[in-house]
């Protein structure tokens, strides 16, 4: 139902949408036609001006061609070019009386009225007395002390000065504070001391008057008041200080205030006949706001005390000065047509009314044979051209009258479709589809539809207004349709299309979810949609958002919330919305302890055992138990129940409860009953099991003893009485049955019936109280005698409609609708309220109780034509309505543009875009657009504002200055007002020519994405820690990380969190890798890459000489050499011969040394592959090799040194040839050719 609801909430918003566009087409049409005057502004019918100001009386209307101005003041023509001090207004008729030079207000008082004339009439305007506000002095009095005993009544009279308006009275003293709660103004301002105390004494009561349009305040000179306290108090009788007779009576206008007092020596109080009221002044005074004819009658006023009682009545009488039932409207005719103008209104007395035209009084208007006059009806016949004129209705009483201007125009004119061409419609499938047809022309044109041939059938729905409805839209209606306007100038067609789409539907919902608190869940939520619209979807929690927390995580088509929290327990809602239409599923969540702990165990209680019967007797028995286990929750109570073997075996009913600490109960039987008894015992679980039936006990037949209960009288139709009861049992049971029309008939009516429930007494009067009994009567004698209940026979249809019904527009939005209440005497039943159907484009339906006589239409949409009806209902159903009342609603603030988005356009430009309103609820006048800068400390810069038509829907800023954050509002306008507005955020792009990539190939070149959060002037630097990443970030966003990727590669991001800085180091790069890197920002409650910078990063090596080519070739012929050489070596060892180094090693006797056999010396097995130096690794500047215990490396070759043996007596030694000579010159000698060959293999 929800989304059914939403479908068509967005589909009314569409059609209403493109109503609004042809309305106002319409009317801008309209505007260049020709066209009578019409006044849309003018000042009030009782102008009071404050004197100090200069005075503006307002006139403007509008017409075609546009209207000139006159005045008459006092029913004389007013020359404005004779007072140098009254100015008109250019193309207005609102005249500006300059009395700043000292004049007086009042040389200007008067009645004037204004007149607006162009070639086809003139339209007049009320006749606007101008008054000037007065606020006299109070004249000079001397006001003597006033003395007066304890427990006294004591008037205090202000008697203000009569001022215009009439001044708020109030009572202070000199310290400016509100008198106490004892004593309290009345109506008439006098202060009023029904029982006066000594801590009333003072000498400063000071009566103040306030003029509200001046605002100007005037003061009484004080009043001192002494009370003496030297005599005992009398208690009296009560009396009435206002009003001092027991009769008064007052006369007020309808839709007035109606005040009414009492002040008594003691506690008044006022009777009203209805709750239409409120008290003031502790209840001295009653009051009636917007007064209507229900309220005039009696009022009382009772003041009473112990010793007697009086009271006052005032006689209310409620007159009403004109209001319109049905204005008079604006009619446009073609030649030879036919129309009329109604002027209906209402008042009391019965107001009078009177036509003019142009102005003057109808009858000394020029005769015109198309025109006639029936009372408030203008009928004209067989108009021709030239016949436009501009018609008044005056409708008066003595309270008051009513004047409105109504145009006859008269025109010729050819069809023309104002709806927009080449409109396309879209529309779910199943949907109706309303196709607009929007025409103008004089005679009013007829339409045709047509697609490929002309529509007709059942299909389609044709509405007078051109609009074509499919019921139900189905693939197949989608293609091109054609609508023509015909009258006898001319034709005029247009084009529109039809798109019907696949509706949105969930296919795989959420399904319930239990989960441990700490663990993970997940909801899916898989839909399908039509392939043109683009779906979005929202997850909701309880029908709210979802909290604001990083651990709920939403992916494309699932809801995913980590670490689960008690308090994440609820319904969780997947709404798919695309924009025709949506679809929604819900599932609940529920959480539980990880390792919950044993609990108590609390189960239903056990079934009762042991029933057993005492004290049997005709009427009674006693019924005892034992309960059964408790299962850890008290039991709260027992319920007993029966059977009835004879009547209905098998049928369990219930007897009696008794609370759960008793085990036994007496129980009340009646006869005839075969009865089982079992017990059921109740705890905070529930029901336990029934016990086992007792044995049965039969009570014997016997008279009925009670009769029937239920007894009702309804009716069905308008001429029945159903009489119904409660059957009873027994042997040979009877129903007598009677009735009678209440204070109409004396005698029963009566007939005895068996086996049933209900009787029906036809051919009754409609709607009648009768007085209706049913008595039990069985073989062994009668019941008791009944007691009487009244019922009514059958309602029928009220016979008449509501009166007098009006429309009072409030606002746009909302409307009062007033009605005279229908005659009692046609209710024909119950009058069970008012029901009012309003309908636009659907009709809706209010409902009001049924002593109103007006109600609110809320929800109303602006800028549109509704057609209105009242009917009364009772309990049969609704009655016939009343004519229908047609009204439109005013224009109203538009909605926020349907879209707004922000683009790159280049380097130092953005394109903003935005869509029309869906609710444009009048005539769109244009877009506000502001924007401002925000700085890296969201501080606001200033507003710039635009003011664009109505019909551009994009805009771009060019110049801006590059990586700067906006922010973007817009706003759709009619002549009402502005709507709300839309708000978007975006950054320039960086420069281009700024990322330079060199050094650690860092090279940002990619522009930062136009939303928020942003980040700018990215850069990274090699240290020696690693690449130094730095940006700046304008964000709100707390939770950055850094993640990298080696370029090209399909491995997973690495990601690095920043500690709260804009700057990080990453270790670890692989040298002579590329790598991208960016820079993420999370959002709280999902993962977002939309806010980051990505770049490559490239980790080169060091320039090292043993990548040289040339180098590697030399390197190769050295090793080659000293390969040669060690040969030549072995061969004379094998020989026995001696070589310098072992005649060294012999001599020397190194003691750390073994001597090493022969068989032990192997220069096989070395490899360099598990322990060669990194690559790009220096050699010490004296060009040896540090070694440690697993270093396999050649060294210096010469007749002297230390050796060193690995584990496996592999030779990595260093043979040295030097002396000590040598070794005092080791710095200066050049490294060894083996050592350079080990630093780069």
């Amino acid at each position: 139902q929800h989304t059914e609801h939403s479908q068509n909430e967005r589909c009314v918003a569409d059609v209403l949408s493109l109503c609004l566009i042809l309305l106002a087409s319409s009317a801008k049409l309209l505007e260049e036609l020709p066209q009578p005057p019409t006044i849309t502004h003018q000042s009030p019918k009782d102008f009071i001006i404050d004197p100090r100001e200069n005075i503006v009386i307002h006139c403007e209307a509008k017409g075609k061609p546009h209207p000139s101005f006159s005045w008459t003041r006092n029913g004389m023509h007013l020359d404005i070019d004779e007072d140098p001090k009254v100015l008109m207004k250019p193309r207005s008729g609102t005249l500006v009386l300059d009395i700043s030079g000292g004049e007086r207000a009042e040389e200007y008082e008067g009645v004037y009225q204004c007149s607006a004339h162009n070639e086809l009439g003139t339209a007049v305007s009320n006749s606007i007395i101008l008054r000037q506000s007065r606020s006299p002095l109070w004249s000079k009095e001397r006001i003597s002390p006033i003395i007066a005993q304890k427990g006294q009544s004591l008037i205090l009279h202000c008697r203000p000065p009569a001022g215009l308006p009439p001044p708020i009275i109030f009572w202070m003293d000199n310290s400016k504070s509100n008198q106490n709660k004892h004593p309290k103004p009345a109506l008439n301002g006098d202060l009023y001391f029904s029982n006066i105390l000594p801590e009333d004494s003072r000498s400063d009561y000071i009566c103040y008057a306030r003029f509200p349009h001046t605002q100007t305040i005037q003061q009484k000179q004080p009043i001192s008041v002494r009370v003496l306290d030297n005599k005992p108090v009398d208690e009296r009788e009560p009396v009435f200080m206002v009003p001092s007779e027991s009769v008064s009576s007052t006369v007020v206008l309808r839709g007035e205030i109606l005040e009414m007092e009492c002040i008594g020596l003691c506690l008044a109080v006022i009777e009203i006949p209805s709750g239409r009221a409120s008290f003031l002044n502790f209840s001295k005074t009653l009051r009636i706001t917007d007064v209507s004819e229900a309220d005039a009658g009696e009022y009382r006023c009772i003041a009473n005390n112990h010793h007697g009682s009086v009271h006052h009545t005032i006689r209310v009488t409620v007159n009403a000065a004109p209001y319109w039932i049905s204005a008079p409207r604006n009619l446009v005719l073609a030649p030879r047509e036919m129309g009329i103008i109604t002027c209906r209104a209402a008042g009391h007395p019965k107001p009078s009314i009177r036509w003019l035209m142009n102005g003057l009084p109808i009858e000394n208007a020029p005769r015109d044979p198309s025109r006639s006059v029936e009372g408030d009806t203008l009928i004209f016949s067989e108009v021709q051209t030239g016949s436009s004129a501009v018609y008044q209705c005056n409708a008066s009483n003595e309270y008051g009258y009513l004047l409105s201007n109504a145009f006859v125009n008269v025109l010729a004119e050819p069809p023309r479709v104002l709806t927009l061409p080449n409109t396309v419609y879209q529309v779910i499938m199943s949907k109706p589809a309303l196709l607009e047809c929007v025409t103008f022309g004089s005679p009013l044109p007829t339409i045709t539809w047509f697609k490929d041939s002309m529509l007709e059938g059942n299909a389609y729905v044709f509405h007078e207004n051109g609009t074509l409805e499919i019921h139900k839209s189905h693939p197949s209606n989608s293609g091109k349709y054609t609508c023509v306007a015909r009258n006898s100038l001319g034709l005029s067609e247009n084009h529109v299309y039809l798109e019907v789409k696949e509706p949105t539907r969930i296919l795989r919902p959420p399904e319930y979810r239990e989960v441990q608190r700490s663990r993970d869940v997940v909801f899916e939520c898989k839909a399908k949609h039509d392939p043109s619209l683009v779906p979005t979807m929202t997850w909701l929690k309880d029908d709210g958002e979802l909290p604001d927390d990083e651990r709920f995580r939403v992916d494309s088509d699932s809801l995913t919330i980590t670490d689960v929290t008690e308090s994440d327990a609820g319904t969780y809602t997947c709404i798919i919305n695309t924009t025709l239409d949506q679809d929604s599923a819900s599932a609940q969540l529920t959480v539980v302890e990880a390792l919950p702990t044993p609990a108590v165990i609390y189960e239903q209680p056990g079934a009762p055992t042991d029933l057993e019967l005492t004290d049997l007797v005709a009427r009674s028995v006693q019924l005892t138990w034992t309960p059964g286990e408790e299962h850890n929750s008290r039991i709260k109570k027992f319920l007993i129940q029966y059977e009835d073997a004879l009547h209905q075996s098998g049928v369990w009913h219930n007897l009696t409860e008794v609370p759960g600490t008793k085990t036994t109960a007496h129980l009340k039987l009646s006869p005839y009953v075969h009865y089982s008894f079992r017990v059921l015992a109740l705890n905070n679980v529930g029901f336990s099991r029934p016990s086992m039936p007792s044995r049965q006990y039969r009570t014997s037949p016997a008279a009925p003893d009670e009769n029937p209960t239920e007894v009702k009288g309804h009716g069905t139709e308008h001429n029945n009485l159903v009489i119904t009861w409660k059957q009873a049992n027994g042997p040979g049971l009877q129903y007598k049955v009677m009735w009678r029309q209440q204070a109409i008939e004396t005698y029963w009516t009566s007939v005895s019936v068996a086996n049933v429930s209900k009787f029906v007494v036809s051919g009754t009067p409609t709607f009648v109280p009768y007085e209706v009994m049913v008595q039990a009567l069985n073989d062994y004698g009668p019941g008791p005698k009944p007691g009487a209940v009244i019922g009514y026979s059958g309602e029928d249809f009220p016979s008449a409609a509501p009166g007098d019904v009006r429309v009072l527009l409030l606002n746009s939005t909302l409307a009062e609708v007033r009605w005279s209440p229908v005659p009692l005497e046609s209710v024909r039943g119950r009058l069970q309220g008012y029901k009012v159907h309003s309908h636009y484009n659907k009709q809706s339906t209010e409902i009001f109780s049924p002593n109103k006589t007006s109600g609110k239409l809320p929800d109303l949409l602006p800028y549109s034509i509704y057609s209105l009806r009242v009917t009364a209902f009772n309990g049969r159903g609704e009655g016939p309505t009343s004519a229908a009342q047609r009204f439109e609603t005013p224009e109203g603030v538009p909605s926020a543009p349907s879209f707004f988005k922000v683009s790159t356009f280049d380097l130092d430009s953005l394109m903003l875009e935005w869509g029309p309103p869906y609710e444009r609820n009048g005539r769109l006048t244009g877009y506000t657009f502001k924007y401002q800068t925000v700085n890296s400390k969201n501080d606001l810069g200033l507003l710039e504002e635009l003011d664009l038509p109505s019909n551009q829907s994009s805009f771009t800023l060019h110049n801006l200055p590059h990586s700067t954050r906006y922010k973007f509002y817009i706003s759709a306008r009619t002549q009402r007002g502005a709507g709300p507005m839309l708000t978007e955020e975006a950054v320039t792009v960086l420069d281009r020519g700024t990322g330079h990539c060199d050094g650690l190939m860092m090279s940002l070149c990619l522009s930062v994405p136009p939303v928020a959060p942003a980040f700018g002037n990215v850069s990274s630097s090699m240290s020696k820690d690693g690449a130094l990443i730095s940006w700046e970030y304008w964000g709100t966003k707390k939770l950055l990380y850094v993640e990298y990727i080696i370029d090209k590669s399909d491995e997973d991001w690495h990601k690095e969190k920043v500690n709260g800085s804009q700057f990080h180091v990453l270790k670890g790069l692989k040298k002579g890798l590329a790598y991208k890197v960016r820079v993420v920002a999370r959002e709280s409650t999902r993962v977002s890459c939309s806010s980051s910078s990505s770049s490559s990063a490239m980790v080169s090596p060091q320039v090292d000489i043993a990548t040289q080519g040339w180098f590697i070739g030399l390197m190769s012929a050295i090793a080659l050499l000293i390969l040669i050489l060690l040969i030549i070596c072995f061969i004379k060892r094998n020989k026995g011969g001696k070589y310098p180094v072992k005649e060294k090693e012999d001599a020397h006797g190194d003691p750390e040394i073994q001597p090493m056999k022969e068989d032990d010396i192997t220069f096989g097995e070395y490899s360099d592959e598990d322990h060669k130096p990194l690559k790009g690794s220096r050699t010490p500047s004296s060009g040896t090799v540090k070694r440690d215990g697993s270093d396999d490396s050649l060294v210096d070759y010469g007749d002297s040194g230390d050796t060193e043996f690995n584990e496996d007596g592999s030779f990595i030694g260093q043979y040295s040839g030097r002396s000590d000579r040598d070794a005092r010159h080791d710095s200066s000698e050049p490294p060894s050719p083996v050592n350079a060959m080990n630093s780069f293999v």
